[in-house]
């Protein structure tokens, strides 16, 4: 099925109530967060690309040391934000404490099978302790179950929570995972609940992001909605094909790397 048969199948829309905010589903969603009045979120080669980029170290056996150096390449480059486990977030918010560098958490990562309830909690407590940026992962089994109520109550509920702090959230699809059906149905689930990004993959699953996915992801939420591209990205050409085809995040442990690339 194409992205208007998926909205007509498993969204409450009204036939004569079309999109004003772009995005191929071509009907209203009636989103919980009306973007029609919203900026352009489309990359813009014209900025420096560490404005575009999370610098990420998701490890498990992470260290003080190493997200110390993350901080640190962050101020450095100027990155838009350095990404990282919950347990590092008021490390990081003091590291980083008066710079324009963010601090971006993830949440119910990386499964996203958590209970919805301890997905909020957890949210609450990074935004508390100093998050500017939640990457939270969707429930994946409750998409492939169709479960779309669940699913928008539950990232509905995280952005409510998000955007009263001035948090931007960004959900997490696992497009490794899921068929392309998939992939447009979650998209416009987020983009109904209120998300600010869809985001390709975790970069612990069976796969990261390709440029196929970032396509159709942002032909599905329009130019008003971000995109993040996240997994396997380990260069500069591959993070310039990224926001060329929709991107407009990039998430990768290769920061720097890339930085130094364009220099």
């Amino acid at each position: 099925m194409n992205v208007v048969e998926i909205t007509k199948q498993y969204f409450d829309i009204e036939p004569s109530k079309l999109a004003e905010c772009g995005g191929a589903h071509y009907y209203c969603l009636n989103c919980r967060k009306c973007r029609k009045d919203d900026e352009s979120l489309i990359y813009d080669p014209a900025k420096p690309i560490a404005d575009y980029i999370d610098h990420t170290n998701l490890k498990a056996d992470a260290v003080e040391a190493s997200i110390s150096k993350l901080c640190e390449e962050g101020l450095k480059y100027k990155f838009k934000s350095v990404c990282v486990s919950p347990v590092w977030v008021e490390y990081c918010h003091h590291k980083l404490r008066n710079s324009p560098t963010l601090v971006c958490v993830v949440v119910g990562f990386p499964l996203g099978a958590n209970l919805a309830e301890s997905k909020v909690e957890e949210a609450s407590r990074v935004i508390e302790k100093g998050a500017k940026e939640v990457d939270m992962v969707i429930n994946i089994s409750h998409l492939k179950d169709k479960k779309i109520d669940l699913l928008i109550e539950e990232i509905g509920e995280i952005s409510r929570l998000c955007h009263s702090k001035d948090v931007v959230l960004k959900v997490i699809l696992e497009n490794c995972l899921l068929s392309k059906e998939e992939i447009i149905l979650a998209s416009l689930v987020v983009k109904k609940a209120g998300g600010d990004y869809v985001k390709t993959s975790t970069g612990f699953s069976t796969g990261g992001a390709i440029l196929e996915d970032v396509a159709l992801m942002r032909e599905v939420v329009g130019d008003k909605m971000g995109v993040k591209a996240a997994g396997g990205i380990a260069s500069l050409e591959m993070a310039k094909q990224m926001l060329s085809t929709g991107a407009s995040r990039i998430g990768t442990s290769r920061g720097a790397q890339i930085i130094n690339e364009s220099v």
